[in-house]
């Protein structure tokens, strides 16, 4: 009979830490990333020996709690810094005194992992949790010029407050019509802005002059810019297909299409000659098969439709933003983009083996599989959506649910420890009354 207290005792013990995971998941309602818990629960029997008919029992163990990994809602914040995982997968952290230096390692032992994807730039540059764990990724090769997931992944920090040097321009293309109906001798022009090695702009044009021979233009490439100097700039004969299309182009690459070849001599400090390429097709012919040109000879006004050219004046950073690929891209003044950074992701096999380390934070158990770190969306890692936060995955109905149940669980087991004090006490009673 007495027994009782201990299985009462031990039911009022499960109730109670059930209780207090239920207010832990409730007080967590509205923390970004986090994870509820469930509970599992083992009875408890003394005497494994006996007979099944004569087992009683001795109520129930401690509780084991697991996290619960569904999917929390995803909602837009327009954080330009927040990113949100949709599936699998969490980010990478790791501490770091302040002030220390940009680290890199393949080793991720000893680094955290969370969901909570509400970052932000420290006054260092760097991308950090908001508790202020460094976020890991792949940051850009300055050798290269790209970001390479292939390297190792370390700290990301932002080029806050840096310029971006200038792009001299190496190539330019434009889509015109030339009139078809226009007189021999018929000029028309299409200025063109480029730029050179320091980012100054300068104006060059495209001057077309109708041929005498039926179908034909001459082109040269000019500039009334004191500081410029233009040589290999034509005349380049284009020949157009009674059609209206382009047929030939002189002096351009067989196998490109690209007029090669002009040079710009500029004075005032930068490179100097730039070398210069013209695209008048999109599509080059090869052989006995048409191209598809950028100009056109139709009866209808000379008129541009758009010019472009690779050339990008200097500029200063303005923005950084975390795209829904996980990458970090820097925007500039100059209209420009670059993507600086990229954010990791880990995949854990059985993620409920994972430890909670406070802060949002987890990291691996000793029976935790092997992190796997890679991109988002490869190899069962989910995607992450930028400049959105993945909510708390509590849901507060079946909360109170769980709370009514095991608080009539923990009143019963009261009940039980009352009755088998009164029991015990009648009991006493026949022995002295």
């Amino acid at each position: 009979m007495f027994g009782s207290f201990v299985s009462a005792l031990s039911g009022l013990k499960a109730a109670g830490t059930a209780i207090d995971v239920i207010g832990n998941d409730l007080a967590n309602l509205n923390t970004t990333g986090f994870k509820s818990s469930t509970l599992s629960f083992q009875d408890v029997v003394a005497d494994v020996t006996g007979a099944a008919s004569r087992q009683v029992g001795s109520g129930v163990a401690s509780p084991l709690i697991f996290k619960n990994y569904t999917q929390g809602a995803i909602q837009t914040t327009g954080g330009p810094n927040n990113a949100a995982i949709q599936g699998q997968g969490f980010f990478i952290v790791r501490k770091a005194d302040k002030g220390a230096p940009v680290a890199t390692s393949p080793d991720i032992t000893n680094d955290l992992f969370t969901r909570a994807g509400n970052f932000q730039i420290d006054k260092n540059g760097f991308l950090v949790s908001a508790t202020g764990e460094r976020v890991q990724g792949w940051s850009l090769n300055t050798a290269t010029g790209k970001v390479s997931p292939s390297d190792p992944i370390g700290d990301i920090i932002v080029p806050i407050g840096s310029n971006r040097a200038a792009k001299p321009t190496t190539s330019f293309d434009a889509n015109l019509n030339l009139d078809a109906s226009a007189a021999a001798g018929a000029p028309f022009s299409i200025p063109i802005n480029v730029y050179d090695s320091l980012g100054n702009s300068h104006v060059i044009s495209a001057n077309f002059i109708k041929g005498a021979t039926a179908n034909t233009w001459d082109a040269t490439v000019n500039s009334a810019d004191p500081a410029v100097t233009l040589t290999g700039n034509g005349p380049f004969t284009f020949t157009f297909n009674t059609d209206g299309s382009l047929q030939t182009v002189t002096g351009s690459d067989p196998t490109t299409g690209d007029i090669t070849g002009i040079q710009m001599a500029i004075t005032g400090g930068a490179q100097s000659p730039q070398n210069l390429s013209w695209s008048p097709w999109i599509t080059p012919p090869v052989g006995t098969t048409a191209g598809l040109g950028r100009v056109t000879q139709f009866a209808e006004s000379s008129a541009t439709s758009s010019i472009s050219q690779d050339g990008l004046p200097a500029a200063q950073l303005t923005s950084v933003t975390i795209t829904d690929n996980g990458s970090v891209l820097a925007d500039y003044s100059n209209g420009s983009q670059q993507e600086v950074a990229r954010l990791a992701l880990v995949s854990i096999r059985n993620p409920s083996s994972m430890v909670s380390s406070g802060n949002n934070n987890y990291r691996a158990g000793q029976d935790s599989a092997a992190p796997v770190v890679g991109e988002a969306g490869t190899g069962g890692r989910g995607t992450i959506v930028g400049g959105s936060l993945e909510s708390s995955n509590v849901d507060m109905a079946t909360e109170f649910t769980q709370l009514i149940i095991f608080q009539r669980s923990y009143s019963a087991n009261a009940r039980v420890i009352t009755t088998t004090d009164q029991i015990s006490q009648e009991t006493i009673n026949l022995i002295h009354p």
